[in-house]
């Protein structure tokens, strides 16, 4: 069956797919470092932060904890890193203007116009473990053309819960295999695929800095396998 029959939304993974999130944290938090004074190894900070991504998730996945957004997460898990490394005396502006670097994201060069393309033809969105003021920023600051911004805000559960996928294709008032997420991740896509939505690999192996290990290249033969949102326009037909 050829990638796009039946597919009417391509809905996105987000960080490291659409935006390269290390690269945008270490630019970003070196000019804001360089303006106020403070020096640190910032991708070491940025690896750190992410670090806790999974772990601070898993406590709402699990249910030990109350559900809450990505936003919030990432302020905890920065106010732990910011003892560690010995940030003391920053404001809570300060604090803030370091947290919402994750709204200030930059797009990989070829996200904006392959997205552009690709919605020409098909509902296009996102599939994030962001939260909608989180992702709607982003979209802003980065020029990202979506359709639609969904996520574990709008479905209440992170990804791979099956609700992240079931209940946001349900949103759009779609079936599961109309729905195409599109990731780097080979886990994320799995997740959806025993879903029955359909799937698509776009390699980003500088995602995690120049010595990636894992997510180099498809590790399945997932409805299409690109290198850039290029080549997932070409195979969508756009």
């Amino acid at each position: 069956m050829p990638a796009k029959a039946h597919v009417q939304a391509l809905l996105f993974d987000v960080f490291g797919t659409v935006v390269d999130w290390r690269s945008s944290i270490i630019d970003d938090l070196a000019r804001f470092g360089a303006e106020k004074g403070i020096a640190a190894d910032w991708a070491v900070f940025a690896d750190d932060w992410r670090a806790l991504y999974q772990p601070a998730m898993e406590e709402v996945r699990s249910g030990r904890r109350a559900w809450t957004i990505l936003d919030v997460l990432h302020r905890e898990s920065l106010d732990e890193l910011l003892i560690k490394y010995g940030l003391a005396g920053l404001s809570e502006a300060d604090k803030d203007h370091i947290n919402r670097v994750w709204h200030r994201l930059e797009p990989w060069p070829d996200a904006v116009e392959g997205l552009a393309r690709l919605k020409r033809r098909y509902i296009v969105g996102t599939l994030s473990n962001g939260n909608v003021g989180l992702l709607t920023r982003m979209a802003k600051h980065a020029g990202l053309p979506w359709d639609v911004v969904l996520g574990a805000e709008t479905a209440r559960a992170y990804k791979p819960l099956p609700q992240a996928y079931l209940a946001n294709a349900a949103i759009l008032n779609l079936e599961p295999h109309q729905v195409m997420l599109v990731a780097a991740h080979n886990g994320d896509l799995a997740a959806a695929a025993a879903l029955g939505l359909r799937t698509a690999f776009v390699a980003r192996p500088t995602e995690h800095g120049p010595n990636q290990q894992r997510d180099l290249e498809a590790e399945r033969a997932w409805d299409v396998v690109s290198t850039s949102f290029a080549g997932l326009a070409d195979a969508m037909g756009c």
